[in-house]
């Protein structure tokens, strides 16, 4: 079901100036992003919010403070936890980011078979690695997938538990490893319609939005935090 809003009337979506506001002065001049088809952006379109996909917004945002930003995007749809590792951790951390996203897992718990300690393990060591050569990470707890309309009734609730368990898992692991962690899992609106696509997989234009303005707050909180600080 399409939402009856658009981004410019989405409560829940970024105000006129508010990003920049959130961003005013922040360091981060090199962003890599690693992950599956949430980072590399499959988001169904939707009437009146551009189709422009989560990761490529937060860089858009970034550059409006620093349109020198360098931007690189790893995210290739259907890979699990461990491909991410394999294939893209090595080519991030030779871009030398400062600033990095990390969003996977989502394909490991679309499995019965998904193996949290097998996934976290491979999260902490992305996590770490990126960590350990300078760069701040963020990490996410998705929306719950399972509550798309375009869910089957008979895959939902285990669908919704093991999504709901890498959020949980995901979010104490940011916990432990001092990440930027963006809670999407228990967000508002995760049971509007408006926020899946019709595969039963991904989200909408909408959520990608949605998710973009959780992230700039997010990274908002954090400068904020450290200006108090110093």
């Amino acid at each position: 079901m399409p939402s009856t809003l658009t981004e410019a009337t989405d409560p829940w979506c970024l105000r006129d100036g508010e990003s920049a506001a959130l961003l005013h002065g922040h360091p981060w001049r090199r962003f890599a992003v690693l992950g599956d088809s949430v980072a590399e952006g499959l988001c169904e379109p939707v009437d009146g919010y551009p189709d422009v996909q989560w990761a490529d917004r937060i860089a858009a945002e970034l550059r409006v403070v620093r349109p020198e930003l360098a931007y690189l995007n790893l995210g290739l749809r259907g890979l699990r936890a461990h491909e991410v590792r394999a294939t893209q951790l090595a080519p991030a951390l030779a871009f030398r980011p400062d600033l990095a996203l990390v969003v996977c897992g989502g394909n490991d718990a679309f499995s019965r078979a998904y193996d949290p300690d097998a996934v976290d393990a491979e999260l902490a060591a992305m996590v770490e690695a990126l960590r350990a050569a300078g760069a701040d990470v963020i990490t996410v707890g998705m929306f719950d997938v399972s509550l798309s309309p375009a869910v089957a009734e008979r895959h939902r609730a285990g669908l919704g538990e093991r999504m709901r368990r890498l959020s949980a898992r995901t979010g104490a692991l940011a916990e432990r490893l001092g990440t930027l962690h963006v809670r999407l899992t228990d967000h508002p609106l995760v049971a509007d319609p408006s926020m899946y696509g019709g595969d039963g997989r991904h989200g909408s234009a909408r959520s990608d939005a949605v998710a973009a303005a959780e992230t700039v707050r997010r990274l908002g909180a954090h400068l904020a935090g450290a200006r108090h600080r110093g």
